[in-house]
Parts: structure tokens; C-alpha cells; sequence
């Protein structure tokens, strides 16, 4: 149950995820997106199919897996449906240039790959998640193999990143293993870790995404770049849609 602000987010969250379900046409392939605002869409789409619109989706994790059966969305998988039309998906950060802090949820690898072979892809947020600069609200997840885990841990702590046109500082950044139920370490559904890092900001997410990939042990990080083509907004004064 939510109450006063939560309630006023949760509402604004609606209105973007219906929103994005305006650009699904019959026939379409598409990527299901993990997340709150996300769930919104994927609630749409199965009032949607149930009225007759004939679409696949390939959900970029178990969680999106359940909703979308839930609501008798037809699933189908990448070696069936190689290229996808569109992907809906949501994010923990947004930028001016349309650049993501993404995997809150833990499925960020999953959901880079299908919006890396994605035609379109639509973000989805709540104003909330509109920032000056990446890394300043919400850290950045990184996934990583279990073996080895902890000196991964230990590489990327080394990790500062400087104003743009500087170089990477040993000045550190502040990074956890991810945990559930106490100390349970949080398992993706890859069977991975999740590294949360906390910079300051992230004033070069470009380079940092390539360094932070370079670290053996590292499965992919929640640093989108160009991926993005439009993102909705859902705002206190109505839909906002940011494009490039």
C-alpha cells in the first residue's frame, strides 16, 4: 500500500509505462524490461493482447518472465527472433545525452544485451530519475562471476573517475557486494554477484564503462551509453518524451 509521496510517484511511474506502450504496433517483437515502472507497461500490453494484439516479447529476466505470463503475453527467445522491433525498459538514472545507470534490479546484463539488439529502444522513469550526472544519486551496478569476486571487488575500488578530458585517478570508489536476507550475497539470475559502486559522479560514462569491463571478473556494468533513443518521462506536469 502506498501513501502521500509514494503513491504520487507510483502514479507517475503509471503514466510513463503506459505511455511507451502507444509506440507497440501489431506483429512486433518485442523486449520486456525489468522494474517498477516497467510493470506498469507489461500490465498495459496484457490488457492489449487480451483485446487481440498479436505481439512476442523476450524478457530480460525471471521476474519479467512471471509478469508476463501472468498477463498471457506470448514469450518466444532469441534464436527464434534474433532482431527486435522494440524494447521498454526502465532506469535508475538518466542523463542530457540519454545515458543510463541501470540493474537496481540486478539484470543489467540481461537487459543490455536485448537493448543492444534492439531497433528502438524506449526508457521509461519517473522525473525522479533525471539527473545533472550519472553516479551522484544511485551507484553503479556491476556484475561479476562468483569466482574471484572479492579481488574484482578490490580492482574497482581502485576506480575514481575525473572531470571529462582527465585521466582515471587511483583516488578510489566506495563499492559493496550486494545482499539479500542479512548477509546473503544477492544472485543474479546468471548465477552472478552484483557490485554496487558509489562514485561522486561519473563525469566521462563512455570511458568508464570501457575501463570497468577491462577488469577480469567483470560480466557487464549498468553504464548504458547510446542505447537509449527516447526516454518518457512521467512528470508532475504530464508526459514528458526526451529523444535525441
Amino acid at each position: 500500500m502506498y501513501f502521500g509521496e509514494d503513491l504520487e510517484r507510483e502514479e507517475l511511474k503509471k503514466l510513463a509505462g503506459e505511455k511507451a506502450v502507444e509506440y507497440v504496433e501489431d506483429g512486433m517483437i518485442l523486449g520486456l524490461g525489468t522494474g517498477s515502472t516497467v510493470e506498469y507497461s507489461l500490465r498495459k500490453l496484457g490488457m492489449l493482447v487480451k483485446d487481440g494484439l498479436k505481439i512476442k516479447g523476450i524478457p530480460t529476466s525471471m521476474h519479467t518472465r512471471r509478469i508476463a505470463k501472468e498477463e498471457n503475453i506470448p514469450l518466444t527467445t532469441f534464436e527464434e527472433n534474433p532482431e527486435i522491433d522494440l524494447t521498454i525498459d526502465g532506469a535508475d538514472e538518466v542523463d542530457s545525452d540519454l545515458n543510463l545507470v541501470k540493474g537496481g534490479g540486478g539484470a543489467l546484463t540481461r537487459e543490455k544485451i536485448i537493448a543492444y539488439h534492439s531497433k528502438k529502444v524506449i526508457i521509461v522513469v519517473d522525473d525522479s530519475k533525471v539527473v545533472k550526472a550519472l553516479g551522484i544519486d544511485f551507484a553503479l551496478p556491476v556484475e561479476v562471476v562468483k569466482f574471484g569476486w572479492a579481488s574484482t571487488k578490490k580492482a574497482l575500488e581502485q576506480f575514481g573517475w575525473q572531470p571529462a578530458k582527465q585521466t582515471l585517478e587511483e583516488i578510489g570508489c566506495t563499492v559493496e557486494l550486494r545482499k539479500v536476507m542479512g548477509d546473503e550475497p544477492f544472485i543474479t539470475d546468471n548465477g552472478n554477484y552484483i557490485l554496487d559502486c558509489e562514485f561522486q559522479r561519473i563525469d566521462n560514462p563512455e570511458e568508464l564503462e570501457k575501463e570497468i569491463n577491462n577488469v577480469p571478473g567483470v560480466v557487464e556494468n549498468g553504464l548504458f551509453i547510446g542505447l537509449a533513443n527516447e526516454v518518457i518521462v512521467g512528470g508532475k506536469q504530464g508526459i514528458l518524451t526526451l529523444d535525441r
